[in-house]
């Protein structure tokens, strides 16, 4: 019998198709099927959003009732899955151990984001283009209309009204661009109209009039904004508007567009977009705000990451992203303070190259570096711009290459923090290795969703081999499309045969060496730095104490905190908690090797020793603290240059033995192949 509410056929074996950007709708084999109950409708809309996913029932609840669940919250969701079955076909929704998986071949909104994810991966504008229309042809009206859900209205319903502005202000950027504003401006009235508050398609209008030669009309328009938001909200537009407004009060030529500029060339010097690139959002996201603060004063950001870590990868991404915000061109420069030929490009030949981008002829060029920098920041006045200074050694380096004046942006990456640049207005954008997720997602951009999903083991015994580091991934994304093929499996297998993940990964080319690429930031280091770096290779941890690291090297903790910090300035260690510095598996591996080849093996065992002599003295003293009443047991007295961690109270032994258990039970080994039977027994 057919559950109440709903008709349709049941047959699993046919296609699923289901459509929540607008009304519900949902096909069985192409043949429409009608959920009318309106529980039934918002559980399986949830459900649709985590296609691929298993949905737990807990959550299931949560997502459809909100905080006014049943009473027999789990029971009612199996009830109502079992409903959804009999209309949907009894193949439709899989009960795994994780929870309930919808079985899909298609759902709008995921197809929507993923187009909008592919776009924003596009090598050229004209694909980017076309992949946001497909999306947007996607859109039926408000999602998830008629269906009512706390989740839904709270989080993703929001998310995807958000995700489709910011595709349609996108897909207009590249018309813009394309010198396409008299087809834009009817589009923009309406958008206007339906969201009076997003200024960012009321700066769009008044460029598009601009540019059509309706100057009047643009200036209008940024009064009517005016006066709505006074009115409305008791504000004035913000300043990428405002900019926006002086500019064409004062009929700047540079706001003309692509069809009425003339003179000076349009530099467009960025890299080829990055093929696969995926993840990052939150990276993207902070260099989209860094660009919206352009408007005030030249917006300036730092990406900073370990070598291999994607900072190239990401910046030339975002740029080809942004270009259609910045018409006036984008230069690009490769200053080379990390690479293989060890000489950084001087600062004069980097604005030399910029002069002569912008139409200066090389005998106009200055001689000497101010005046230089004078013509280089006067040509990009009163103009939007992208500035990409990467792989730059220093702040000395970048300064005399920023841009001076409002509306242009410059992105800066380094393996340095570049602290100075930071302190003078600089936004700070800090990158770290990829999850697992965003590992899976880089892979399956480079070889294809099809490969990946296929493959789930293999793919995630490479991950855990590549440790996250995207230019290791690259790598192995390279192996497996080049001749002769093998599966991943196979390729993960051999993987693993090399005697450590370093050796799997190496390469003839050093660009693409990652011992290699580590080396670039190791020999920029001081002696101390150096040493210690090294040391830390002995530690059996996934992460270090300030202590114990001041103790693997015999130094107080005075004289290492400097060290660590330096390391961290390099991004060869990441202080991720509060005194508690780590760093990915393959500089764990890299850190061990230097050390094998640079320190005697007398200095190796005097400082494994001196990190047991810490773990040992100080688990005693926090077992004793958490456990006044027990016995105390006479541990080996420690090696000079040893600092075990002081405790004031009960929780802050047991914060240390939580932090440190899995070098602990490591140390025990150590302990034991040091042959230091003393310490192996009282460290167990």
């Amino acid at each position: 019998m057919r559950a109440a509410g709903l008709r349709g056929p049941a047959d699993g074996s046919v296609a699923l198709h289901v459509g929540v950007l607008g009304p519900l709708d949902v096909r069985v084999g192409g043949r429409p099927v009608h959920v009318a109950t309106g529980r039934l409708r918002a559980l399986l809309a949830v459900l649709a959003m985590s296609a691929g996913r298993a949905v737990p029932p807990d959550r299931l609840a949560g997502a459809v009732w909100g905080d006014e669940q049943p009473d027999h919250a789990r029971r009612s969701v199996q009830l109502y899955v079992t409903r959804l079955r009999r209309a949907l076909g009894a193949g439709a929704i899989r009960t795994r151990t994780d929870g309930y998986l919808l079985v899909a071949d298609q759902v709008d909104a995921v197809r929507f984001l993923r187009l909008l994810d592919t776009a924003a991966a596009a090598a050229d504008s004209g694909t980017e283009r076309a992949r946001l229309v497909a999306a947007l042809e996607l859109w039926r009206g408000t999602p998830f209309d008629g269906i009512r859900a706390a989740w839904l209205d709270r989080v993703e319903g929001p998310r995807l009204l958000d995700r489709y502005l910011a595709a349609v202000e996108r897909r207009i950027d590249l018309d813009l661009a394309a010198g396409a504003e008299g087809e834009v401006v009817g589009q923009l009235r309406e958008l206007t109209a339906r969201h009076p508050v997003r200024e960012r398609f009321w700066e769009q209008l008044m460029t598009a009039l601009y540019r059509a030669g309706r100057r009047a009309e643009a200036l209008e328009a940024y009064r009517r904004l005016y006066r709505l938001l006074a009115d409305e909200l008791g504000v004035t537009p913000g300043a990428a508007v405002r900019e926006l407004h002086r500019r064409i009060l004062a009929g700047d030529p540079a706001l003309r567009g692509p069809a009425g500029r003339g003179g000076a060339p349009v530099p467009r010097q960025l890299p080829a977009a990055v093929r696969g690139f995926s993840g990052r959002a939150g990276s993207l996201d902070r260099l989209d705000a860094v660009a919206g603060r352009a408007g005030d004063a030249a917006a300036v950001a730092v990406i900073s990451g370990g070598g291999g870590v994607g900072k190239t990868s990401l910046a030339v991404h975002w740029a080809h992203r942004a270009a259609g915000r910045f018409p006036d061109g984008q230069l690009y420069v490769d200053l080379r303070g990390f690479g293989p030929s060890g000489q950084a490009v001087r600062p004069a030949d980097a604005v030399r190259g910029f002069l002569e981008a912008l139409g200066t002829a090389p005998a106009n060029v200055p001689t000497d570096l101010p005046a230089q920098v004078g013509l280089y920041r006067s040509l990009t006045s009163g103009k939007r711009v992208i500035v990409l200074l990467d792989n730059a050694a220093d702040a000395e380096q970048v300064r005399p290459l920023l841009p001076g004046a409002a509306g242009s942006v410059a992105v800066v990456t380094s393996r340095h923090q570049l602290p100075g640049l930071v302190a003078e207005g600089a936004y700070p954008v800090t990158l770290d290795v990829l999850p697992a997720g965003e590992s899976r997602a880089l892979l399956a951009g480079r070889l294809g969703a099809d490969q990946v999903d296929a493959e789930p083991d293999a793919v995630a015994r490479i991950v855990a081999i590549c440790a996250g580091l995207p230019l290791a991934l690259a790598i192995v994304a390279a192996r497996a499309t080049t001749p002769p093929l093998h599966s991943l499996d196979a390729l993960a297998a051999e993987l693993g045969e090399f005697r450590t993940c370093l050796d799997a990964l190496a390469s003839a080319d050093a660009a693409t060496d990652l011992r290699a690429v580590f080396s670039w930031s190791y020999c920029r280091l001081g002696p101390a730095a150096k040493r210690l770096f090294r040391l830390l290779g002995i530690h059996p941890g996934r992460d270090v104490g300030a202590l114990a690291a001041a103790s693997l090297a015999g130094t107080t903790a005075a004289a290492t905190r400097p060290v660590l910090a330096e390391l961290c300035r390099a991004h060869l260690l990441t202080e991720h908690a509060p005194g508690r510095y780590a760093c990915h598996d393959l500089l764990r591996v890299y850190a061990a090797e230097l050390l094998d080849s640079h320190d005697a093996e007398a200095d190796r065992r005097a400082a494994r020793r001196r990190l047991l002599d810490h773990l040992l003295a100080t688990a005693a003293a926090a077992a004793l603290l958490i456990e006044p009443l027990r016995d105390p047991i006479a541990v080996v007295r420690p090696a000079p240059g040893v600092t075990p961690e002081p405790f004031g109270k009960r929780e802050d032994a047991l914060a240390w033995l939580d932090a440190e258990r899995p070098a602990l039970l490591s140390a025990v080994e150590l302990a034991r192949d040091d042959g230091l039977d003393a310490h192996a027994w009282q460290l167990a």
